[in-house]
């Protein structure tokens, strides 16, 4: 398989693990780069000190290229673009905005800078400021989320840059991957399977919550925002979702949900935590270690094209 992806990155499979916000930790990246894909820490939720630590922890795990998620959302966000860049991070991910203003520093550097785009048109922005790659994110993915499908917003985004773009939203399988490809994509990110892994650092309670989870159980809530987010269904996201129903208030919001991403991720609270996953969860049936699900994952893949090609699909 040939990528520009595996190319731009200096990476072995076209496979980004997406920066989850309490969950990507130095241990899952590292372990996603060293074998073959690119992992990535995520800075959301934390101090810019506590990056620092993780990414140098990564590198004393991997030599190979790791990255940071960047939530443009976040307050802190200049302190943690500021500790990227003097750690002079392989890959800066930015997600939630428009990263303009940080593209040129982190070009400088040589690192390489991906965007995460919901729309074609932005996709055409982050061309245009020199971004080397877009992740194009379905509505189906975990944590803040578009509105448009994966299967409609990939080809949508081929079609309007030249620069590689990366499917994600709702990829869990080999299978998966391959359709990526189908509709041009030319890698993809994955988050929620990672999650299922035994490099991953999120509480117990977190993983068997997957595994258990069906295609309705990631359910949407805080769509009053503007920002809404995809979260696997239990009391806290019921009492969310009863707020957007009432055209609640982010003050209502922030009176339950303030800290429920800790309390899933850290402490397991199966009751007030925010547990983000994307609907592929459903697709999660193991806890495995990271080398062997890139493994699974990449052959499943090869196999699936395989047999696309096989078929004798020719009009007569």
């Amino acid at each position: 398989m040939l990528s520009r992806v595996c190319d731009v990155l200096n990476i072995e499979y076209p496979i980004i693990q997406g920066g989850m916000a309490w969950v990507s930790t130095a241990k899952l990246a590292a372990a996603v780069s060293e074998n073959g894909g690119l992992g990535v820490i995520a800075s959301g939720g934390r101090e810019a000190e506590w990056l620092r630590d993780e990414i140098r922890k990564a590198r004393r795990m991997t030599s190979k290229p790791i990255g940071v998620n960047i939530m443009l959302l976040s307050s802190n966000v200049d302190e943690v673009v500021k500790v990227a860049l003097e750690e002079k991070i392989d890959v800066a991910v930015f997600g939630a905005g428009n990263p303009a203003k940080y593209v040129p520093a982190f070009k400088e550097i040589k690192s390489r800078v991906i965007s995460v785009v919901a729309s074609e048109v932005f996709a055409r922005r982050m061309e245009s400021i020199g971004v080397d790659i877009v992740v194009a994110e379905g509505t189906e993915a975990g944590g803040h989320i578009g509105s448009v499908s994966t299967m409609v917003l990939v080809p949508a985004v081929v079609e309007s840059v030249s620069i590689p773009v990366v499917a994600a939203g709702g990829i869990a399988t080999g299978k998966q991957i391959a359709a990526s490809f189908m509709l041009g994509a030319e890698g993809v990110q994955i988050g929620t399977r990672f999650i299922a892994t035994d490099e991953c650092e999120v509480h117990q309670n977190y993983k068997e919550k997957l595994l258990k989870a069906s295609t309705r159980d990631a359910v949407v809530t805080g769509r009053i925002t503007g920002h809404p987010v995809r979260v696997l269904r239990n009391p806290l996201a019921r009492e969310l979702i009863k707020i957007d129903e009432r055209c609640g208030t982010q003050e209502d919001i922030d009176k339950i949900a303030s800290g429920s991403l800790r309390a899933a991720a850290i402490d397991g609270d199966l009751k007030n935590g925010s547990f983000m996953a994307g609907q592929s969860a459903a697709f999660i049936k193991e806890i495995i270690p990271v080398r062997d699900l890139i493994k699974e994952l990449w052959n499943e893949t090869i196999e699936t094209i395989k047999k696309f090609k096989s078929v004798d699909m020719e009009v007569k």
